[in-house]
């Protein structure tokens, strides 16, 4: 089956009634309407107005929870959203049971221009992290600045922990899995998710861990919780293969905005050796690499990271300040030798990254 055709999802009457999603203190949750979508996001209040909008996206499996750590370290900083992708999260399933990247980076681009907050401060993991770097291609004007944590961007060699999720896309697996586990309890399933996402499970609370226990618990009452796993995963692999324009690394190229890259030395889906090749595609970039993280800095390390977007921010403002500064001085000092010639003055970003690595 490819990720385009319409599965099979009891109507809203028939679904059983779960668990309601949990909601941290200080934390909203409103559901959006949209074409053939609706997403439930989760914000929180900023901590004054007139704040910069973000926008957080997940990774596969994950939800905008998966932010709530980040989200709270930069409630001084931004207006921040988070989004629960189609399927994901307390979202339904899309109209058209399409989970591919493309469709994924359709429902955010449709939220942000109803929503008329862009441009934003869009952060990205994992698979958030293709979907972002797609919207920052094809639509600039939407995106202020990029933060991708472990994107999920294509990897020649995979590495081999990362086969098994690789292989819900193949037609039957996830069907195979869900029979092999079904005996397995909530608990057991998260701590498999923490064993292959963290750097160091240890770094969970007791707390942490019960409130993931709960919402696996949730998730596996939902009739179309595999279906959006396997599409997911089925989009990824899928858009690993695309060439010319839509290839992930050619758009990659093509974003504008400044770019943070964010990379675990224990991530065990994308690949560490994979942070110097997205230096290099993205042209205005910053490499931050955490050698004890894994596939989930922003959960693990969130004032790490928090830090590190406020650094880059102020550095990008600074360095922006200071260029229409040198074109103002310029033009004056051109008007004053009367030259009577017209000139062009930018800052040019040389290619590459400036890198830093963070010890635990």
């Amino acid at each position: 089956m490819s990720s385009t055709e319409v599965p099979f999802v009891p109507p809203a009457n028939v679904l059983p009634k779960v668990s309601p999603v949990r909601v941290g203190e200080g934390e909203r949750l409103r559901s959006v309407g949209l074409q053939g979508i609706t997403l439930t996001v989760r914000s929180r209040p900023p901590a004054r107005e007139g704040l910069p909008p973000a926008l957080y996206v997940h990774g596969l499996g994950g939800s905008s929870q998966n932010w709530s750590a980040l989200m709270e370290q930069l409630e001084g900083d931004v207006d921040g959203e988070a989004v629960d992708l189609p399927g994901f999260g307390d979202s339904p399933p899309p109209d058209d049971g399409n989970y591919s990247v493309t469709a994924h980076a359709r429902a955010v681009i449709r939220f942000l221009d109803a929503s008329g907050r862009g441009p934003v401060h869009l952060f990205g993991n994992s698979l958030g992290g293709a979907v972002s770097t797609r919207v920052a291609a094809v639509r600039p004007d939407l995106v202020r600045t990029l933060t991708l944590v472990s994107p999920a961007l294509p990897e020649i060699r995979v590495q081999r922990s990362a086969v098994p999720t690789g292989l819900l896309a193949l037609p039957g697996v996830a069907r195979l899995f869900t029979r092999y586990s079904r005996d397995w309890t909530a608990e057991q399933r998260v701590r498999g998710v923490m064993a292959l996402c963290y750097g160091d499970p240890g770094r969970v609370t007791p707390e942490g861990f019960q409130h993931a226990v709960e919402e696996m618990e949730r998730r596996l009452q939902l009739p179309y919780f595999w279906d959006a796993m396997t599409r997911s995963a089925r989009g990824i692999v899928n858009a690993y293969t695309l060439g010319g324009q839509h290839a992930l690394w050619r758009q990659a190229e093509r974003v504008l905005a400044p770019t943070l890259l964010v990379y675990g030395g224990k991530d065990q889906l994308v690949g560490f050796r994979m942070a110097q090749k997205a230096a290099r595609a993205f042209r205005d970039s910053r490499l931050l690499t955490l050698p004890e993280a894994g596939h989930v800095a922003m959960m693990e390390y969130p004032e790490t990271v928090a830090g590190a977007f406020r650094d880059f921010v102020a550095d990008k403002e600074e360095a922006s300040a200071e260029a229409s500064g040198s074109v103002g001085r310029a033009e004056r000092s051109s008007g004053r030798r009367g030259s009577g010639r017209g000139g062009d003055a930018g800052a040019a970003s040389g290619g590459g990254a400036d890198a830093t690595t963070v010890g635990s």
